[in-house]
């Protein structure tokens, strides 16, 4: 999923994916999207029942490559359609929310 696309889905009225951080903590403390969940990459797999099992996820991560191995662990899961954000929290900055700093 792109970053304008999941700008357009936080602008609908519908129902809103949940985002999910797979980070590290010291990246989490420079920079996040919204009111996103935190669960690094490392320890999803331990920590997958913290997850609403029924709920549609976006996961992201600084520029998208975790989040590809986190939104495959989720599938994986059984979690309905979760979608990796392109270019993470970075694209995120760059083009939907300059506020968001860039690291």
């Amino acid at each position: 999923m792109g970053v304008r696309e999941l700008a357009a889905l936080a602008l609908s009225s519908g129902e809103k994916p949940r985002l999910l951080d797979v980070r590290r903590y010291d990246e989490r403390e420079q920079a996040t999207i919204g009111e996103s969940e935190h669960i690094p990459l490392d320890e999803l797999l331990e920590r997958l029942d913290e997850l609403e099992p029924e709920a549609e996820y976006v996961v992201y991560c600084h520029h998208g490559i975790r989040s590809l191995s986190g939104a495959a662990i989720l599938e994986a899961a059984g979690f309905p359609n979760p979608k990796s954000l392109r270019g993470g929290i970075d694209a995120w900055s760059s083009v939907v929310d300059p506020s968001v700093p860039r690291y």
